[in-house]
């Protein structure tokens, strides 16, 4: 019995693994951080700051290895590095399980990091980049809907902890993921030219009527120095950048703020963020409908306000009802403008290196991966608790739209498109 109708154009059945491979992630690692702070912060009684440090080494780590992972996605293809990344990061996770010590702690989400950088978002979006046009911000929403729909691992994760521990959950939520992304990790492609077929499955005269038009597939768009030489690339990452202190730093301490700010149980605060992960996916969705109908800059300009109101909510809530109206604003924010992060690098560069363009970005856009849990566990550690940390973090969400307010289109020169 056939997964997929044998006319099923190839690059949507790299959006289904990508998405499985991104939900995999997310559930087990990014929106399930919050529940191993919690959890080791009560046993081993480390630090906020300590832990928090931990959660930086993703982002750190995957900011250097960027414009190298970029570099040999665009000459090599995806295949070989999201399979080495896969199998790294579940083996690590395993390790993960064994660790008795916070330099130990360190050491595995070094290791973890690396699989997650190699295998995960990054390298998953650049191959949709390559296999999509027409379609693109709907390709893209889709394998982000895996991030989104990874929401509905937390609360099994939660209840593993609470039930069995952190290590068995560990080392099963390792197991799992190279049991599954392995064949996953297989379905990758690079260009649809190299495989007999064309951007978005159109008929070949239809495919080439795009923004340039008569360009030869591997030479359309800029290349990364170009990019780098343009206002735009500076003001789409560092919008990027200011959206992430709001969202990493709630992955890492929401649940953590709940569970100490209200008197929740881990379980319970943990519901709460899964009905934010909801809302993230019905923001995901809304992208998927919208994405190609209006102006990307001003949907992600009311995001980054979403976001600045969302965690203002949570910041200061005294009750269930603050705390659904910050998952209503910020999983919605989070989940529609996400994919268009990426989208918009796509649409204004083309894909000649896009690859080398979005590692370039992911130095700039580490400050806010990296700054949003320090800032939130620092400033948590001195005053005894999170509302002045997620309030500095709002303020930089809100001052963020205006990155993506003023954002204008490139002007795209000859040499860029080969002409």
């Amino acid at each position: 019995m056939r997964i997929f109708p044998k006319k099923l154009f190839y690059g949507w059945r790299i959006v289904a693994a990508g998405s499985v491979i991104n939900m995999m992630l997310a559930g087990f690692l990014s929106q399930s951080f919050g529940s191993y702070f919690a959890m080791l912060s009560e046993e081993r009684g480390w630090s906020k700051t300590a832990l928090s440090g931990a959660a930086t080494i993703q982002p750190l780590e995957g900011a250097f290895l960027g414009p190298i992972m970029g570099w040999l996605m665009d000459r090599f293809g995806p295949q070989r590095m999201i399979r080495a990344g896969v199998v790294m990061f579940g083996v690590s996770f395993m390790l993960l399980s064994q660790i008795d010590s916070l330099p130990q702690l360190y050491l595995a989400f070094l290791a973890i990091a690396l699989g997650a950088s190699l295998g995960g978002h990054f390298p998953l979006n650049v191959v949709v980049i390559h296999w999509f046009e027409k379609s693109r911000t709907r390709a893209l929403s889709a394998v982000s809907l895996g991030s989104a729909v990874g929401g509905i691992i937390v609360p099994v994760v939660a209840w593993s902890m609470h039930s069995y521990g952190w290590r068995p959950t560990a080392f099963v939520s390792g197991l799992i993921f190279v049991l599954v992304g392995w064949p996953l990790s297989g379905m990758m492609r690079s260009r649809p030219e190299e495989h007999g077929e064309t951007v978005d499955g159109l008929p070949p005269a239809t495919a080439k009527a795009g923004d340039f038009e008569g360009t030869p597939y591997h030479r359309q768009g800029y290349t990364a120095g170009e990019a780098l030489r343009t206002k735009t690339f500076w003001l789409i990452s560092l919008g990027h950048g200011f959206a992430l202190f709001a969202v990493a730093a709630v992955n890492v301490h929401a649940i953590t703020h709940i569970k100490e700010s209200l008197g929740y149980a881990v379980t319970e605060a943990a519901l709460f963020f899964t009905l934010m992960l909801a809302f993230q996916v019905g923001g995901t969705f809304l992208g998927w409908v919208i994405g190609e109908r209006y102006d990307k800059r001003y949907i992600a300009t009311t995001c980054m306000l979403a976001h600045m109101a969302g965690l203002l909510l949570l910041a200061y809530a005294t009750g269930p009802a603050m705390l659904v109206a910050f998952a209503v604003l910020h999983g919605g924010a989070w989940g529609l403008r996400g994919p268009f992060m990426v989208a918009m690098r796509a649409d204004y560069f083309g894909r000649r290196q896009i690859g080398m363009i979005i590692g370039l970005s992911s130095l700039i856009i580490v400050v806010g991966q990296a700054g949003g849990p320090m800032v939130a566990g620092v400033l948590a550690d001195l005053t005894g608790n999170y509302r002045i940390g997620f309030t500095v973090l709002a303020m930089l969400a809100g001052a963020g739209s205006l990155f993506f307010l003023t954002l204008k289109r490139p002007q795209l020169t000859g040499r860029a498109t080969g002409h």
